[in-house]
């Protein structure tokens, strides 16, 4: 028993792994009591028992196993982290319980396997389930298809994935075991009740038996759609709100459910794809062309029984159609022909949209083909063209259609009607707007009237369903002159007509069956669906039940849903069909009068024609009371205006009458039903009297009242004609005028612009100006509508006329067109136009492209160019090409037939050779065809996407633009549709990834729905993700967002199942942070009803229904419909808010939502923000007034941070909400300080559109919330970024002059805390920006400011210089306004009290007036300067600046008055007793704040005050001293380099005394070894502003007579004291860059040159300082970029003209100095970089143009230059020319080559190259000569520095190889030392080849001894340019004895020559010339020596040897070794 009680002891976990099966239940029991017990699921308890799951259910023992199970089920139901476990419980499951004969366990497995599918785990489930099929026990795979089954029972078809269990049902029928055939009997039953018919043809091929008892079962199934009665996690909502549905009423609901569920599987889906080219026959192509028909025949039933099957895969079909076609098209054989079109049914079938590209190809030949009688061909024609028109859309095949329906036989148009007919019953209100209608209704109407009856009525029944289809309402203006015979059969058409989407009409309420269209949008819910049968059918059955639907339906605007709906509903649409056009019959003069007499008064009919006008103008008088006084209804406007019209009608000759009578017209079209009919009666009168004087504003007002009755194009088009068919120009003119202002008013959809451009072209063509004038402003009105495409109709006129149009133009462009207030207020009465309206400017961009007139330029496109175009000579293909540009050219415009071309581009896009001609024809095509290139997306679009693959830039560049210009035109939707895209994405092409995913990542954000097939491309994203292309990754991840932003988050993620498990980790990590940047898809347009939805329902349905699909789409996977997105029960609140925008979380959700954050914390949002604005992605904050295009950009970025419904109070059009959201702002301002910042600047930017508002409350509120906001940001110690100031500061200064004080005074205390973050001196220019204003107040308050912020912080503040500043502010002095002067005095003032006179001296020059003035207000201003003593204590701080001060006020209480403590700090620092009257002269926080942009402080270090009266002693050169310096200085080192720019930017102070503390803080620093490296890294900034303050003293102190002098001396003194102590520091020095220092140079040189010194006492002093600087300079920095720096100078001294030739001498005279410098620093210098120079400077002075100048030295300069490096590298030289793009552009090479040549025929010997082959080639027989040619060659090698290892190695192989050789005579020649080298070099050599290890190291050479030896015997120094050409300068004995002193110990350097110290720490033991004792370094490792550590001499600097007898050169090695010792002795003890 004591195993027992152990076991009892341990915890729950443990027990439930014990070995003991007791342990185990027991454990087992407990766990699951403590399952029930955890509330919370997302308890930490959960995760202990994650491991264990699995073993809960695989449990050996059955009867713990069952305990197991019911915990395991309780766990998975409870616990969030359950989903982690799926996969290995349900595996566990399958393998482990299924088996059990117990039926509990296996009702628990199955329990299981279903909760996991609740908790959105269903396709791992179904994946194990599926794997558990290929298991070899039966009773496992019975238990699995009966858990599919449950599962697909209970989730139904959306869940569980039909495909995958279909693709195995054959194989279970197939099985021995009776219960797997019967279990997949059930699950077959169980799929077809949700799919029916789609699963016909999968399982056509099992056993007959089985499928017959399938057929059996399926036929006993309920009709009625199945429903899931189990839900997701997240749909339980939704079941809840099912449920509520069903019991508030019934079935209602039942239809939308049904459009959602059944359309779900496609039998086409479950398919396999079957691959066809390949299996064509080989001879196809040949035998299709056959002369024998037999043969044809062949081929075509090869095809077609390929064809049988009923998928196909995708492939190039090109080929094969176009046989097809031509065979239809062509072939004499009907029966071919037949079967032609058969076989092209059968593509269209099993390609279904893979077809869509070649359909335009197809279409048109088989609607020809039409004109055969033969019955079997016309079917089977038929069948084809129908099975393609559902590849493809009406829209793509319109032109084609259109095209056909001219045709004069009358078959083909009969045929073509009927086609019309049924494709229009595929279509839906959606898929066909009005702007494809008309062109089809136009075509219709010609043939409702052709001789051929079979041809008539066709088209009565293409208009029928074309009425069935968009109702009445839009068919009806096309059908305005069709007479009611005709009118009628074609509703009697429309009656019959079924259309595919729904049964008849009169079963409009039962359920349908739909099949969405690629167009469709989601809504093809109900709601839409009920509301088309409600138009068309005004049967009374279907409107009893349209309350149902309306109480789920979204209700209308705004509106409450009537109780009421039935009858309701009915008389709003009869009126809305009234009100689109009242048509009636011309009524006879008699009918008109006794109408007339039943509504006017007798006296006025009898008086209308008396003969005196003032009885005429009584009954005028009557006739308008009753027209006023008459009901709209009873008002018989024909008759009335029939009655004015009589006699003398419109030939009235009492202007007061006439008056009356117009005024009277218009009153009858405005109150009555007025029709075409009356208007037709009276606008002959209306344009006769427009041009007269006195009646003509009447008659334009009757028009523009006619024209908002009968439409303003009807009207227009009447109008003009009439007027131009008369010859009055007054009338023409004005009649001009009216139209151009009514366009305005009614905006231009519908006008008939090509109508209208005739008429105008002979208004242009008329004598007189008037009429000219005024159509030249109507084109300029048409212009702001139709836009610049307008010129194109004109540019024949004459050149005079044309830019009379184009100056017109020229005033309109940037205008928008102004919003129509006409022509909608009578539709909206109705309650039902608005749908229409909305859509009419979509009609209207849409007519203006149809106007252009389009060239047909398919016969150009002849078989022969074809051919050329495909021409295998690159030639011919580029005629080819050539003149199809052309053609496209010459046309402007095209017809989308362009018959071959498409397939012959095609072929050219994989043309390395002329690819780049074809993408610009390409994008020409896209121009010319317009919208209408939609057609060919398929067959060329996507092959110009493949070219982005290319690897050539410019070609990827070039087919960019040309998808761009193609996207431009055809929208996206055509790309994303099918396959295409995604194939194009699966291809491993880096570039081709990379450039469509960029291109993706662009266009998709501006979407706002996309088709379903993006989905496809998902895949090949995640692959992309984990591309080895960095490129291609990075742009994956860019796009991820904008993929997420139409398919959500959830189908992303579901689509990662496929990857691999580490794959999908990272791709979900991606997808996670890529769901916090998703963008928010940008809002449509303000319009909710722009396209009517689902059938054309009346408007009020579909302001909601458009948004709430669309958010409904983004939020959750599975949609529900529409129509259930609110619930019944709505809030009223949410029925408000409707008509604004439906939220997007249901009402009823809406309180809880509120508890969250406000603002999300996104990392790096607001980085990535700025980027955007930086990289120009997004607006820059920049506005007078706020566009709408800034506020959606705003909202758009807000999505991703703000909380939904905040956002949703911030943009909402009424002002309560903004203070709502103001308020909640306010409230969680404390409580997430994280969220405000890092959302500050879209904050801001929220606040400064508030400033827009017109409203005060807000305003008021927005301004209480800035204050608390700035508090904040200060306690934060937060500072505002540049970004987030400039979008603020300026619209806040705005405010500053609102006319309320308290505003205005809220305002100023913003501003005031505001430069606690952000830098006052950066504030100033915003508020000096203010003070150009037109607002007087605004200019008053900012000048106020101003002076409040110098009062405050001193003079530093004013930017850009004090100077400038004052100016400005100066002019207000004289401004209009009294407060304006008031406030520059004071601020003038201000700055007077603070720094005294020097005020005046800043100012410049004023007015005396202004003078006056001012000196007037500085006498009465009491705060004087005060005594002088003041002024000297004030004198000092002002230069010995403290900093660090501020920076330590700053992090203490930055909240408190600043100002004034800063000041306080900055003179108790230096100066205790004068702490109190200090001014406030500088001020720190300009760059301190500045180069600190986070939260973090900088530290500043405390600079010490000096005494600095020792500076301004006479300058002697300053003898290094060191000086003590403070303990401040030690901060330095972990200082920020604020401190350092600080001061650097003091140095370039205009103010002396700035400058000079300035320079001598920096020479505090230079000084020291241990601080001057604090000034590495702002060598550049130092010398910018040392050479600025040069010029400054040159330009600006110098010529002042007011300076003093001494001041500028001492200024000078301190530059260049300063100057020398950084280069002294070589380490310092050599940072300085060539642009610096080719200024610095300058500014010396000028300084030395300037006269001006010369003249003052201590001048001389100064310019010998400068001389000392400039060798200096020349000799510590960076030798390549000082002597680049000189040549650039020289180059530009000799270029300006103004420049003096003493300037250009000096510049020579320091080249000379390099020159000299060179043998010593030859190698560190960068060879290829002063080539470059040097080249430069030779392209600007060739040769000649140097010797035109005055002076030979620069010549010479150069070419000394040239020769000294020629000598130096020797033919190396010319290897050194590589950064020379083009060397032919200067002498530069030829120059180098004739030196080399020179020097080489001096010494005979070879170039290098020869030389390093040399060794090898020569052979036995070689004369002598060539062998002392190449021992010479040899010996100067080992003479060179360079090549010295070299030269001996050479020796060393040819002494091995020509043993007999004598080098004698070439050793004789030299020294005694340079002999025993070679020897010593030699045996070195031979050691190391044959190995025998390390030679004594006394016979060592240093690495450090640069022997240069000559073979000559010359022992005197002769000069550089020595005659024989051979280099024995001074320097190369200088070497010899350095390295003959240092072997015997002799030290060389002398203590003051030594080294700066830095240099020699900056490269302890790398000796300067580096390339050759590299060399040794790395081939005499053996040698090196402790000695060289020690014994390091400075090769480089200029020493002075002492001359000194020299020790023989053969000293022994014990003296070597003593002498190491006590060298080694030395060092040690110094």
């Amino acid at each position: 028993m004591g195993d027992d009680s152990e076991w009892l002891k341990l915890p729950v976990d443990q027990k439930c792994e014990h070995k003991l099966w007791k342990a185990r239940l027991s454990g087992y029991e407990e766990a699951l009591k403590i399952f029930q017990k955890i509330k919370d699921e997302k308890s930490p308890e959960w995760s202990k028992f994650l491991g264990l799951i699995k073993k809960f259910v695989t449990d050996s023992n059955a009867v713990v196993q069952l305990k197991g199970l019911e915990a395991a089920l309780v766990y998975v139901e409870n616990a969030h982290v359950a989903g982690k476990t799926t996969g290995e419980v349900v595996s566990g499951v399958v393998s482990k319980v299924f088996n059990q004969p117990k039926a509990k366990a296996k009702e628990l497995g199955i329990e299981i396997c279903l909760m996991y599918i609740e908790i959105e785990k269903g396709e791992a489930v179904q994946e194990e389930l599926l794997k558990g099929l290929d298991n070899k026990n039966p009773k496992i795979i019975v238990a699995c298809i009966e858990t599919l089954r449950k599962a697909l029972s209970e989730f139904g078809s959306k869940i569980i994935l039909l495909k995958p269990i279909i693709k195995v049902l054959p194989k279970l029928f197939e099985s021995r075991e009776k219960a797997v055939r019967d279990e997949a009997k059930l699950i077959a039953v169980e799929i077809y009740r949700w799919i029916r018919d789609a699963l016909r043809p999968p399982l056509q091929n099992i056993n007959s038996v089985q499928l017959k008892e399938l057929e059996e079962e399926w036929v006993k199934l309920p009709t009625s759609a199945p429903r899931p009665t189990r839900f997701l996690r997240s749909q339980q909502e939704l079941e809840a709100k099912l449920e509520q549905q069903q019991s508030a009423g019934g079935d209602a609901e039942g239809g939308g459910d049904d459009g959602d569920e059944v359309p779900q599987i496609d039998a086409y889906e479950l398919l396999e794809a079957v691959e066809i080219l390949s299996k064509l026959p080989k001879d196809f192509y040949d035998k299709i062309e056959a002369k024998k028909w037999q043969e044809r025949k062949e081929a075509l039933e090869s095809v077609e029984v390929l064809i049988k099957n009923p998928k196909l895969e995708a492939g190039d079909y090109a080929d094969l159609v176009k046989a097809l076609k031509k065979v239809v098209g062509k072939d004499t054989n009907v029966m071919l022909v037949a079967l032609a079109a058969k076989c092209l049914t059968g593509l269209a079938v099993g390609l279904r949209k893979k077809f869509g590209q070649y359909a335009g190809h197809v279409v048109p030949t088989i609607l020809e083909k039409f004109k055969e009688k033969k019955p079997q061909v016309v079917q089977a024609l038929q069948e084809a063209i129908d099975a393609i028109f559902l590849t493809t859309t009406l829209q793509n095949i319109s032109e084609d259609v259109l095209a056909v329906m001219d045709n004069k036989n009358p078959t083909i148009k009969q045929q073509t009607s009927l086609f019309i007919a049924r494709s229009f019953r595929h279509c839906t209100a959606s898929t066909l707007p009005k702007s494809l209608l008309k062109p089809f209704c136009a075509a219709l109407l010609k043939h409702i009237n052709d001789s051929a009856p079979e041809v008539r009525d066709a088209a009565f029944e293409a208009l029928g369903t074309a009425l069935k289809v968009v109702g009445e309402k839009a068919v009806n203006p096309f059908l305005a002159d069709v007479d009611k015979l005709k009118l009628d059969k074609i509703k009697e058409c429309s009656e019959k007509v079924e259309l595919i989407h729904g049964k008849k009409a009169g079963l409009a309420a039962d359920k349908k069956e739909f099949k969405p269209l690629p167009g469709r949008t989601a809504a093809s819910g109900a709601a839409g669906d009920k509301d088309t049968k409600d138009i068309s059918a005004p049967k009374p059955g279907p409107l009893k039940k349209a309350p149902a639907a309306k109480a789920g339906g979204p209700p209308k605007k705004g509106k409450p849903a009537a109780p009421g709906g039935a009858g309701n509903t009915g008389t709003k649409n009869k009126k809305g069909l009234e009100t689109k056009e009242i048509v009636e019959p011309e009524l006879s003069i008699e009918v008109c009068e006794e109408k007339a007499s039943a509504v006017l008064p007798p006296t006025c009919i009898q008086l209308l024609d008396s003969s005196n006008w003032k009885e005429r103008l009584a009954c005028m008088e009557e006739f308008q009371k009753a027209v006023e006084l008459m009901d709209r209804t009873e008002m018989p406007c024909q008759a009335l205006v029939r009655m004015l019209a009589k006699k003398p009608g419109w030939k009235e000759t009492n202007f007061q009458v006439m008056q009356m009578k117009l005024h009277i017209v218009a009153l009858i079209a405005q109150k009555g039903n007025f029709s075409k009919t009356s208007a037709q009666v009276v606008l002959d009168g209306l344009v006769d009297k427009i041009g007269d004087v006195k009646c003509g504003n009447n008659a334009k007002e009757a028009m523009t009242a006619i024209a908002e009755a009968c439409m303003l194009p009807w009207t227009a088009e009447q109008v003009v004609s009439m007027a131009f068919s008369q010859k009055n120009p007054k009338n023409q003119s004005e009649t001009l005028n009216w139209l151009s202002n009514a366009i305005k008013e009614f905006g231009f959809s519908g006008l008939n612009v090509k109508a209208f451009i005739s008429n105008v072209k002979t208004a242009l063509a008329a004598t007189n100006p008037a009429v000219r004038t005024a159509a030249i402003t109507l084109l300029g009105v048409m212009y702001l509508y139709v836009g610049p495409s307008l010129r194109m109709f004109f540019e024949d006129e004459k050149p005079a006329l044309l830019s009379q149009i184009d100056a017109e133009f020229e005033k309109m462009q940037g205008q928008s067109p102004p919003a129509p207030t006409r022509g909608i207020s009578k539709h909206s009465t109705s309650g039902t136009d608005e749908g229409e309206d909305g859509d009419e400017p979509d009609d209207g961009s849409n007519d203006v492209v149809d106007l252009l007139p389009r060239t047909e330029i398919s016969d150009k496109i002849t078989s022969e160019l074809v051919s050329k175009i495909g021409d295998k000579n690159w030639k011919i293909r580029k005629e080819g090409l050539d003149e199809v540009a052309g053609i496209i050219n010459d046309a402007k415009f095209i017809q989308p037939n362009i018959g071959e071309l498409p397939t012959a581009l095609k072929g050219r896009l994989n043309d390395s050779n002329k690819i780049l001609q074809t993408l610009n024809i390409l994008q020409q095509l896209a121009v010319a065809m317009g919208p209408n290139i939609k057609q060919h997306v398929k067959n060329l679009g996507i092959p110009i996407i493949t070219v982005l693959g290319d690897s050539k830039n410019n070609v990827r560049a070039a087919a960019l633009a040309t998808v761009n210009a193609w996207a431009e035109q055809t929208g996206m939707k055509e790309w994303l549709e099918g396959e295409d895209l995604s194939e194009e994405l699966k291809k491993e092409n880096p570039f081709l990834r990379q450039e469509l995913l960029g291109w993706l990542a662009e266009k998709l954000p501006t979407l706002r729905s996309t088709p379903t097939d993006l989905i496809l491309c998902v895949p090949h994203l995640y692959s992309c993700l984990e591309d080895r292309n960095g490129d291609v990754r990075k742009k994956a991840q860019d796009a991820l967002p904008f993929f997420m932003m139409h398919l959500g988050y959830e189908k992303m993620a579901k689509a990662t199942g496929k990857l691999k498990p580490t794959s999908k980790d990272q791709v979900l990590a991606m997808l996670e942070k890529a769901k916090v940047n998703m963008p928010a898809k940008p809002a449509p347009p303000t319009k909710a009803t722009s396209k009517p939805m689902g059938g054309s329902a009346p408007a009020k349905f579909q302001p909601a229904s458009a948004p709430a699909e669309d958010c409904i789409s983004s939020s959750t996977e599975p949609k529900p419909d529409p129509k259930k997105a609110k619930a019944p029960g709505l809030s009223s609140k949410a029925k408000s808010a409707q008509g604004k925008k439906m939220p997007s979380k249901t009402s009823l959700k809406e309180d809880e939502d509120k508890s969250g954050p406000i603002f999300i914390v996104v990392p790096n949002g607001k980085e990535q923000r700025m980027k955007d604005e930086k990289g120009l992605k997004v607006l820059k904050w920049n506005f007078t007034t706020p566009r709408d295009e800034y506020i959606e950009q705003l909202k758009t970025q807000m999505s991703s941070c703000v909380a939904k419904w905040l956002q949703d109070e911030m943009f909402h059009s009424d002002f309560q909400h903004h203070n709502k959201a103001l308020a909640v702002m306010v409230d969680h301002l404390e409580s997430e300080k994280e969220g405000v910042i890092g959302c500050l600047d879209l904050i801001l930017k929220w606040l400064t559109l508030r400033f827009f508002d017109t409203n005060t409350s807000v305003l008021m509120k927005a301004l209480e919330y800035l204050k608390l906001l700035f508090t904040l940001l200060s306690e934060e110690e937060y500072h505002l970024t540049e970004n987030e100031a400039s979008s603020f500061i300026p619209y806040l200064v705005v405010k500053v002059g609102e006319p309320k004080d308290v505003i205005r005074k809220d305002v100023r205390a913003i501003l005031n805390r505001m430069c606690l973050v952000y830098p006052a001196s950066k504030m100033f220019p915003f508020i000096m920006e203010g003070t150009k204003s037109k607002n007087s107040k605004q200019r008053a308050e900012c000048l106020e400011e101003l002076g409040c912020l110098v009062e405050s912080y001193g003079m530093n503040v004013c930017q850009p210089t004090p100077g400038k500043a004052l100016k400005e502010i100066a002019v207000h002095i004289g401004d209009r306004d009294n407060a304006v002067r008031n406030a520059a005095l004071n601020t003038i003032v201000t700055v007077y009290n603070v720094h005294g006179d020097q005020v005046f001296k800043l100012i410049g020059n004023l007015s005396e007036k202004d003078m006056s003035m001012l000196e007037e207000r500085i006498k009465r201003s009491a705060k004087r300067p005060s005594a002088a003593p003041i002024k000297q204590v004030e004198e000092k701080p002002q230069r010995a600046q403290n900093i660090s001060s501020n920076a330590n006020m700053l992090r203490k209480g930055p909240a408190e008055d600043m100002s004034s403590k800063l000041n306080q700090a900055r003179s108790m620092s230096g100066h205790p007793e004068a702490a109190q009257m200090v001014r406030r002269e500088f001020q720190l926080d300009l760059d301190e704040i500045e180069n600190d942009n986070g939260t973090v402080r900088c530290e500043m270090p405390e600079l010490v005050q000096h005494k600095l009266d020792d500076i301004f002693e006479p300058v002697l050169i300053p003898e290094p001293k060191i000086r003590a310096v403070s303990p401040h200085f030690d901060d330095m080192h972990s200082n920020t380099a604020s401190t350092i720019n600080f001061i650097i930017s003091q140095v370039a102070s205009g103010d002396i005394n700035t400058s000079i503390q300035a320079l001598t803080q920096i020479d505090e620093v230079l000084r020291q070894e241990d601080k001057a490296e604090a000034m590495s890294g702002h060598i550049d900034q130092f010398l910018i502003a040392t050479f600025m303050q040069l010029r400054l003293i040159y330009n600006t102190h110098m010529a002042d007579e007011k300076l003093e002098k001494d001041e500028i001396i001492k200024l000078y003194s301190c530059i260049i004291g300063n100057m020398i102590s950084l280069f002294q520091i070589e380490s310092l020095a050599r940072e300085a860059s060539t642009g610096v220092l080719k200024d610095l140079m300058h500014g010396l040189i000028t300084l030395m040159l300037d006269s001006r010194i010369e003249d003052l006492e201590e001048g001389q002093q100064v310019i010998r300082s400068v001389n000392l600087l400039v060798v200096k300079v020349l000799e510590k920095s960076d030798q390549t970029n000082i002597l680049s720096a000189l040549l650039v100078l020289l180059q530009d001294s000799l270029l300006a003209t103004a420049s003096s030739p003493k300037f250009s001498e000096l510049v020579m005279k320091c080249l000379w100095r390099m020159v000299r410098l060179l043998p010593d620093t030859i190698n560190s210098i960068n060879l290829d970089r002063i080539l470059l120079d040097i080249h430069i400077f030779m392209k600007v002075f060739p040769k000649e143009k140097l010797k035109q100048c005055k002076s030979e030295f620069p010549i010479r300069t150069l070419k000394t230059l040239l020769h000294t490096l020629c000598k130096l590298k020797g033919p190396k030289i010319l290897d050194h020319l590589t950064m020379i793009d083009n060397k032919n552009e200067s002498e530069l090479e030829a120059h180098l080559c004739r030196m080399m040549k020179h020097s080489m025929d001096q010494t005979g010997s070879k170039s290098d190259k020869e030389t390093e082959k040399g060794a090898s080639r020569i052979d036995e027989k070689s004369s002598k000569a060539k062998v002392n040619d190449f021992l010479a060659e040899i010996f100067k090698k080992i003479g060179s520095k360079e090549n010295t290892k070299e030269g001996l190695a050479e020796l060393y192989e040819y002494k091995k190889k020509y043993s007999d050789a004598d080098i004698e005579p070439f050793l004789k020649n030299s020294s005694q030392f340079f002999q025993s080298y070679v020897e010593r070099g030699l045996r070195v050599i031979e050691m190391e080849r044959e190995g025998k290890g390390r030679i004594s190291t006394s016979t060592g050479i240093s690495p450090q001894m640069e022997v240069t030896c000559v073979p000559t015997p010359t022992s005197t120094v002769s000069s550089i340019g020595n005659t024989n050409g051979e280099e024995v300068g001074p320097s190369v004995y200088l070497e010899r004895l350095k390295i003959l002193r240092q072997r015997c110990g002799l030290d060389n350097t002398k203590q003051d020559d030594r080294p700066p110290l830095t240099s020699l720490l900056s490269k302890p033991a790398v000796p300067t010339v580096a390339s050759s004792t590299d060399m040794l370094h790395s081939k005499l490792s053996q040698l090196r020596e402790s000695r060289e550590q020690h014994q390091h001499s400075d090769l480089d600097s200029n020493q002075t040897h002492s001359s000194g007898t020299v020790t023989s050169s053969s000293s022994t090695a014990n003296i070597d070794d003593l002498k190491k010792r006590l060298e080694r002795i030395k060092s040690s003890r110094k």
